[in-house]
């Protein structure tokens, strides 16, 4: 009677299956690049405490680091809050751009991209979130909780709107 190895390939010694090289992501550092946060309302004395209709923007870069398999992530926020009457006055205006510098390995190049774009900004997020929380709570307001982002669905509409922006070849 023969043993098998349990039906692994005879060609690969026993315990030494083939370990599919997962990607692996590593948060080297995070900063606030730039930030600003303008009280309107306080600045011109108008009545804040009406339900505001706040309005968010995001928009997301990534580059190459001069270091072997390093990147930066930027998160750029834009959060204007106005009054829900029929001239909207502003309320307040918040920006920042939250970076992240990223070691990614066993990526590939095809999915780099879309991998910075989407998994990178996740890890971000939970941190920007709180600090827009601190920020507009400092600023006098109910601290703005902002809801999550769907980063595959932005990925796909910076994919569209670039696509549509590009002049197609005309048949020759």
């Amino acid at each position: 009677m023969t043993e098998t190895n349990g039906g692994s390939n005879p060609a690969q010694p026993e315990g030494q299956a083939a370990q599919p090289v997962l990607p692996k992501m590593q948060v080297l550092g995070q900063f606030v690049r730039d930030m600003s946060f303008e009280n309107i309302a306080a600045q011109k004395a108008l009545n804040a405490a009406v339900q505001p209709d706040i309005q968010v923007q995001v928009a997301l870069d990534a580059r190459k680091r001069e270091a072997e398999d390093q990147y930066d992530v930027i998160m750029k926020l834009k959060i204007e809050s106005r009054t829900r009457e029929e001239t909207p006055q502003p309320i307040f205006l918040m920006e920042m751009d939250y970076g992240g510098i990223f070691k990614v390995e066993n990526v590939a190049n095809e999915q780099l991209h879309p991998f910075l774009l989407i998994e990178c900004p996740r890890m971000l997020f939970p941190f920007v979130r709180r600090i827009v929380s601190d920020v507009t709570r400092d600023g006098g307001y109910p601290p703005l909780n902002l809801d999550s982002i769907d980063f595959l669905a932005l990925y796909r509409q910076q994919l569209a709107q670039r696509a549509a922006a590009t002049p197609r070849k005309a048949d020759a």
